[in-house]
C-alpha cells in the first residue's frame, strides 16, 4: 500500500480543530456515509409526505457521492420524487448545453439517473442579460425560502477557501449575487476550459448568509491539494479572506475527507502535540526534523530542553536522553543518502537505500507524460546510464493535449519550409497545415480536439522526449511510448481506468524484467493524470505479484514538477551535482513544447526547468542545514513495498 500519514486519535487529538471532521482513508467510504445520510433524511420526510430540501455543489469532490446515491436509486429504490434541488453556482455568462455548465454537469453526474422532478430541479441561470441577473438572485433566495430552506447542504471547497463562489472578501451576509472569480480559482478551472484564456471571469453563487441559513452541512475534500486550505478553515481564525472559516459558527456542519486531504491537520502533521503517539523511525524522523526547524538547530545539537519545551518530553523518557534521540535520526536520515541510486557494486550495502546486486540492473523508469522523467529525477536518470545500468524509460501517456496550438503552427510552418527544401509533396503538407489551422479556429471549449491535429501534437512530444533520451544516453530501443488508452479522449477529461491500460503496463514490466522501478508517486499534478498512472502500475502489480523476477524488484517513488517529498518521507536522496543539474536542465529543454508556456503550468509561473532546480536545491539545503553534508542540489524518493500475495484495497 502507499504510505498514509499517521493520524492521532483518542481523546484530545482534534482538540485544534473548531468545525467536527470525519477522516476516511478514501474518498469512497466517506461518499457512503455522506450518501446514507441523506438517503435516510429523503425516505424520512418522504414518509411523512413532506419535501426533502437539498443543497448541491458541482466540482471533482462530489462525483463520487452522485455516483453512490444513483446506486441506491437503482440498487436500492431510493426515490428522489420528493426531493427539490437548489445548486450553489453556476459561471457566467454560461450556455446550459456548454460542457463546462454546471447544468451540464448536474445533469450527466445525477439528474439524467433518478426519478427527481425536473420542476424541482433549481440551477443558477448563466445565459441571462446581465440586467435580469439582480432579480434572478433576489427570486433565487426567495424560492430556497419559500421550499423550507435547505435541510442538506452539500459543499466543496476550493483553494482559496470559496464555498460556492464566494472567493475571499464575501461577508457573512452575502446573499445570491454575482461575483468575480479569484485569479487561483480560475487557474484551477483552466483545464477544462483548454486554457485560463477562456475560462469566464464571472459567476452567480449563492451567498455565505444563503449557505449558513441550511438545517445541516456537509464539506467533501479529497486529496493534498485541499489539505492546506483545510487546515487554515479548520484550525484557523475566522475571517473573509477566508470565507469557508464562516462555517466555524454554523450549529450543525461536518467535514468528511480523506487523509490526503487531512495531512497538514495538526493530529495529522504532528499528533504528538495532541496526543500520546506510536512512535515509530518514521514519526521521530518527522518530529526531530519538525524541532529542527522550530529552534534552528541542525539534530545533532538538539538539547533534552529543546524536547521539552516543545511538547516532546515522551520521546526523551523512551530514549534516555536527547543525544540518543538524535544520533538514531542523524544516522537514519545520513543512511538515505547515495551516489548509487542503482546500488554500489561490491559494496556493503547494510545500510545503503538500494542493494548492490546484481550489476548492472535493469531499471525501467515510468513517466506519466514524457517529460516527467527529466524533471522530476533527471539527475538520478544520468546517474543510472552513467554508472552502466540498462535503463529503460516507459511513457505512459502520449501528452498530446498538454501542447499550445501557437507551438504547433511554429512547428507546421517548419514542416513546410522544409517540405519546400527538399521538393516534397508540397500541397499535401499545405493542405495536412490548412486542416489543422481549421480545426484550431473551430474548437470550442471542452470539444475534442481533431484527430489528426492530437497525432501531430503526440508525434511532437514522442520526438521531445526520444531527443531527451538521446542527449542522456538511451538507445531508442530502451523507449517504449505505451499510449495509455484512457488518456486519449482529446480532452482534459479522461476516461476510467481500464483493464487494457493495465495490461499495456504488464506487457511491458514482463518484457523488460526490471530489477528496479521508477515511478511518479506525486497525486498533485493539475489534471489527475499521474494518479491514474500510478493506479494502472498498482494493478498491474497485483497480476505480476506471483512472477519470480518481481519478487527481486525495487520500487521507487519520485515526485513531480509540482511539489516534492517532504524529507521525514525519503528513503534515498541522491545528491546532484552543478554538472548533473546542467544536464538535466538541458534534458528538460529538449522539451520544447513545455517551454515557454507550458499547457498546464499550475500555480507556479516558473518554467519547469527552473522549479526543479529550486525544489532540488531546497531540499539539498534542508539536509544540510539538520547537519549532513553541503550539496548543490538532491533529486529524493520514497520506497514502495508491495505486499506480495495481497490485493489491492
Amino acid at each position: 500500500m502507499l504510505m498514509t500519514t499517521y493520524i492521532a486519535k483518542g481523546e484530545g487529538a482534534d482538540r485544534f480543530e473548531k468545525i467536527p471532521v470525519q477522516i476516511y482513508e478514501a474518498p469512497a467510504t466517506a461518499v457512503k456515509a455522506v450518501a446514507k445520510e441523506i438517503a435516510e433524511l429523503i425516505r424520512k420526510k418522504a414518509a411523512k409526505s413532506e419535501k426533502c430540501v437539498l443543497g448541491l455543489a458541482t466540482g471533482s469532490s462530489p462525483i463520487k457521492l452522485y455516483d453512490e446515491l444513483i446506486r441506491m436509486h437503482k440498487e436500492e429504490g431510493l426515490s428522489f420524487k420528493n426531493v427539490i434541488t437548489f445548486n450553489l453556482d453556476e459561471y457566467y455568462p454560461m450556455a446550459k448545453e456548454s460542457q463546462q455548465s454546471y447544468h451540464y454537469f448536474m445533469h450527466h453526474h445525477l439528474f439524467d439517473h433518478i426519478d427527481i422532478d425536473p420542476k424541482n430541479i433549481h440551477i443558477p441561470d448563466g445565459t441571462l442579460k446581465s440586467d435580469k441577473v439582480e432579480k434572478f438572485c433576489k427570486e433565487y433566495d426567495k424560492q430556497i425560502d419559500e421550499a423550507g430552506g435547505i435541510d442538506i447542504q452539500v459543499l466543496g471547497i476550493g483553494r482559496t477557501g470559496h464555498i460556492g463562489f464566494n472567493e475571499p472578501g464575501s461577508l457573512l451576509t452575502s446573499k445570491t449575487r454575482m461575483v468575480y472569480l479569484n485569479d487561483i480559482t480560475i487557474n484551477d478551472a483552466a483545464g477544462d476550459f483548454g486554457g485560463k484564456d477562456k475560462v469566464p471571469t464571472r459567476a452567480i453563487t449563492m451567498g455565505v448568509g444563503t449557505i449558513m441559513k441550511a438545517k445541516r452541512i456537509v464539506l467533501l475534500a479529497w486529496g493534498e491539494k485541499k489539505a492546506s486550505i483545510i487546515q487554515e478553515t479548520v484550525e484557523g481564525s475566522i475571517s473573509d479572506k477566508v470565507p469557508a472559516t464562516f462555517l466555524q459558527t454554523h450549529p450543525n456542519v461536518q467535514f468528511f475527507i480523506d487523509d490526503k486531504a487531512a495531512e497538514e491537520l495538526t493530529r495529522a502533521n504532528h499528533p504528538w502535540l495532541v496526543s500520546k503517539v506510536e512512535w515509530n523511525d518514521k514519526l521521530i524522523r518527522k518530529a526531530v526534523i519538525w524541532l529542527c526547524q522550530k529552534v534552528n538547530k541542525p539534530i545533532l545539537k538538539i538539547e533534552n530542553k529543546d524536547y521539552m519545551d516543545y511538547g516532546m518530553s515522551d520521546l526523551i523518557k523512551t530514549f534516555g536522553s536527547a543525544n540518543k534521540v538524535n544520533i538514531q535520526v542523524f544516522n537514519d536520515l545520513q543512511h538515505t543518502i547515495t551516489g548509487w541510486p542503482g546500488g554500489k557494486p561490491n559494496a556493503d550495502d547494510s545500510t545503503r537505500p538500494e542493494r548492490a546486486n546484481p550489476y548492472p540492473k535493469r531499471v525501467l523508469i515510468f513517466s506519466p507524460h514524457p517529460d516527467d522523467d527529466v524533471i522530476s529525477m533527471g539527475g538520478t536518470f544520468a546517474r543510472l546510464v552513467e554508472q552502466g545500468h540498462d535503463v529503460h524509460v516507459a511513457y505512459e501517456t502520449s501528452g498530446n493535449i498538454a501542447v499550445l496550438d501557437d507551438y504547433i503552427y511554429q512547428q507546421m510552418d517548419i514542416a513546410t519550409s522544409f517540405t519546400k527544401l527538399v521538393d516534397g509533396d508540397l500541397p499535401a503538407m499545405e493542405n495536412a497545415f490548412l486542416q489543422i489551422k481549421q480545426a484550431i479556429a473551430n474548437r470550442k471549449p471542452g470539444d475534442e480536439e481533431a484527430r489528426y491535429l492530437l497525432q501531430f501534437k503526440a508525434a511532437l512530444r514522442r520526438a521531445e522526449a526520444r531527443g531527451a533520451c538521446r542527449f542522456i544516453g538511451v538507445p531508442e530501443e530502451r523507449v517504449h511510448f505505451l499510449n495509455l488508452p484512457f488518456y486519449e479522449t482529446g480532452k482534459v477529461k479522461k476516461n476510467p481506468l481500464s483493464q487494457a491500460d493495465v495490461d499495456i503496463i504488464v506487457d511491458l514490466l514482463r518484457k523488460v524484467q526490471p530489477h528496479q522501478i521508477y515511478a511518479a508517486g506525486d497525486l498533485a499534478d493539475p489534471h489527475g493524470t499521474h494518479g491514474v498512472c500510478l493506479d494502472a502500475i498498482l494493478r498491474a502489480y497485483n497480476i505480476i505479484d506471483r512472477d519470480e523476477w518481481f519478487k527481486d524488484c525495487n520500487t521507487w517513488w519520485y515526485r513531480g514538477a509540482w511539489m516534492e517529498w517532504e524529507v521525514e518521507k525519503v528513503d534515498m536522496a541522491v545528491p546532484i551535482s552543478p554538472a548533473e543539474l546542467s544536464i538535466k536542465r538541458k534534458a528538460i529543454y529538449k522539451h520544447g513544447s513545455q517551454n515557454n508556456g507550458p499547457a498546464f503550468p499550475g500555480d507556479d509561473p516558473r518554467e519547469f526547468w527552473q522549479r526543479a532546480e529550486d525544489r532540488n536545491r531546497n531540499t539539498a539545503d534542508l539536509y544540510n542545514r539538520l547537519g549532513m553534508a553541503e550539496y548543490e542540489a538532491m533529486e529524493v524518493f520514497t520506497r514502495y513495498k508491495h505486499d506480495h500475495g495481497d490485493s489491492l484495497k
